[in-house]
């Protein structure tokens, strides 16, 4: 079960006005990513809503000449219609032009939101593969992949709420020229409207996102009890000891929390909002009755009084929207933060500058000087002082109790950790000399909690080699040496079968036949250290030896690391590492082992009376 935080523990995520501002500096950085994902459909987008942007201003113009020229000719004894036909085709022209324009823009947004989201999804999958292990076992780091996650999908709008924030802009500099020629006192009085709602939005978005920001680790729990309330995987737990109750109320309690702080949010924000909006309908109809006044005394036409009605309205609909947009952007950009600072995680694991490949065939083995390893932010040491040598070709089996530091071990073999302190050499050289994915192409390693991935068969098995997914060939090699080829066999659809019940027309299978499949991917490609870190637990002793008989001699000139508990498994290594609170206690071969009469002796003996 996760580890559930109070909900009702302070939190200060309070966002001042600096860094609101400051978020704006990310919008160049968003809009670069925007065009490396399509520079045609970009400029495309930004041509048409310029060209839109001019399109209300002519239409009002135009409006105003039909009415005029309306007023004009009913004073006429003949009427002449040429100019209202001429004027009203030109306003019909622009309603169909405006109206493509439109559909082209939303199209654009439409097409480039799904490319830029898609491409974004892609980087951050890339780059959280390059960050360090440990990383993935700290909670606030998984805050801010929660967080970065969200923003491919969501801040794609972002984009269209920017470039129509600029074609407003555009568009009210057009009205503004009307007004200013006509009326200027008009927009003095716009802006005196929109001010106070612009400053109440501004306020709540801060909130908004203050909140939103502050429940990011509630938000996961969640989510993930959500997942457990309704899952292939824990079906059975919840049925078995009536979980559901103990998930829902769980489940309840935090949502209601996150309810009430939301409900209170938003009720205070429709309010204040109502109240603040008034003011600027207040201020529309004084400037209308001003222009109302102005036309029945004669000081401008029926035709003017339609314009700067008209471009008052739409100027005073415009600021009210891009004030209000304002501070929807300023919330995107302090969102869209959160996608910039996890692409700004780097790994302390990194390539080495030499570049030295992995040595073919390893000559002298892996040595540990002095390795000692803590996780980070963690005051204890899961291995301490640990020196000793495996050697090129050799069996070694680690022995311990659950948490004495094997499988932590085995991660520093495979430098998916880097040790604290000390040093790991490869044939006398510093593992951190070599180039990275070398030699974690040099390593084949099978955990005890392997994924069971939802995917074909064959492409289950091609993941311990992912480049070689084509290579048929070596699959089914993979699989007759695993004695995975059994399981497969009996499947309607082979290889090409899914496992799991999560896609339609998958097959599920038992924990012994899904470690079949998971050791086929050890057997991939031609890895010079074999690592199998018990995913055998699951079988009975017998089928276990058989495995690890199989494994021996199947990987005869290779090097290879057992972590068994079961003691009738390991003797076959050719040496055996005794593991007790992350120090080597004892070394050497099941013989000599015993002949010490230390702590493995002991605990063979007590193994094997269980057998008795």
């Amino acid at each position: 079960m996760a580890v559930f935080r109070n909900p009702f523990e302070p939190r200060n995520n309070k966002v001042s006005l600096k860094e609101r501002v400051s978020a704006f500096r990310n919008l160049p950085r968003f809009f670069k990513m925007i065009w490396e994902t399509s520079p045609w459909m970009t400029m495309a987008n930004i041509i048409l809503r310029v060209l839109k942007a001019a399109v209300p201003v002519i239409m009002l113009w135009v409006g105003k000449l039909i009415i005029d020229e309306i007023i004009l000719q009913m004073e006429q004894s003949v009427p002449d219609y040429s100019k209202i036909w001429l004027y009203l085709g030109m306003e019909f022209g622009l309603a169909l032009l405006s109206d493509i324009m439109n559909r082209g823009i939303t199209l654009l947004d439409s097409l480039l939101g799904d490319l830029f989201s898609n491409t974004t999804s892609v980087k951050l999958i890339h780059h959280a593969a390059t960050l360090d292990l440990y990383q993935f076992e700290d909670s606030k780091f998984y805050d801010k992949l929660e967080r970065a996650r969200r923003q491919t999908t969501s801040r794609t709008v972002l984009m269209s709420q920017t470039l129509t924030q600029l074609q407003d802009i555009i568009t009210i500099i057009f009205f503004s020229v009307g007004l200013i020629a006509f009326k200027p006192l008009l927009i003095l009085i716009l802006f005196v409207a929109i001010i106070p709602s612009f400053l109440g939005e501004t306020t709540f978005s801060e909130r908004t996102y203050s909140l939103t920001r502050s429940w990011t680790p509630q938000r996961r729990e969640l989510d993930y009890l959500r997942y457990i309330g309704a899952s292939d995987e824990t079906a059975k737990e919840i049925k078995i000891f009536g979980l559901q109750d103990f998930i829902s109320q769980r489940f309840k309690k935090l949502a209601n929390e996150y309810y009430k702080a939301n409900k209170k949010l938003a009720s205070s924000r429709a309010f204040w909002g109502s109240l603040l909006s008034a003011i600027g309908t207040v201020a529309y109809y004084g400037a209308y009755v001003y222009i109302i006044f102005d036309t029945v005394e004669g000081n401008i036409t029926v035709g003017k009084l339609t314009f700067l009605s008209g471009s008052f309205l739409q100027m005073r609909n415009m600021l009210q929207n891009i004030m209000n947009r304002f501070s929807q952007i300023a919330e995107s950009a302090l969102y869209l933060q959160d996608l910039f600072d996890f692409f700004e995680l780097k790994p302390q694991i990194r390539p080495s500058l030499n570049l030295q490949t992995v040595p073919k065939p390893i000559q002298k083995g892996f040595t540990f000087e002095n390795v000692s390893f803590k996780y980070p932010g963690s005051p204890h040491y899961s291995l301490r002082n640990l020196s000793f040598h495996l050697k090129a070709g050799e069996k070694l089996a680690l022995v311990g109790e659950n948490g004495a530091g094997k499988t932590t071990l085995v991660k520093l073999l495979a430098r998916l950790y880097e040790p604290t302190e000390g040093r790991i050499l490869l044939d006398g050289v510093d593992m951190k000399e070599y180039d990275l994915v070398d030699l974690r192409n040099n390593v084949s390693i099978i955990f005890q909690d392997y994924v069971k991935f939802q995917l074909q068969a064959d492409e289950n098995i091609a993941i311990g080699q992912i480049h070689s997914l084509d290579e048929k060939g070596q699959i089914e090699a993979s699989a007759r040496k695993s004695l995975a080829d059994t399981v497969i066999d009996k499947l309607p659809q082979r290889y090409q079968q899914i496992l799991g019940k999560r896609f339609e027309g998958g097959v599920d299978l038992s924990g012994g036949e899904w470690q079949k499949i998971a050791l086929a991917r050890a057997y991939m490609g031609d890895a010079q250290l074999m690592i199998l870190d018990e995913p055998t637990s699951a079988l009975d002793a017998r089928a276990e030896n058989e495995v690890f008989l199989r494994f021996s001699e199947l990987i005869e000139g290779r090097t290879a690391v057992l972590i068994s508990h079961r003691f009738s498994t390991v003797r076959m290594a050719d040496r055996i590492l005794f593991l007790e609170n992350g120090e080597l206690r004892e070394l050497g071969s099941h013989e000599e082992l015993l002949k010490q009469d230390g702590k493995y002796a002991a605990l063979f003996k007590l193994q094997a009376r269980g057998y008795v």
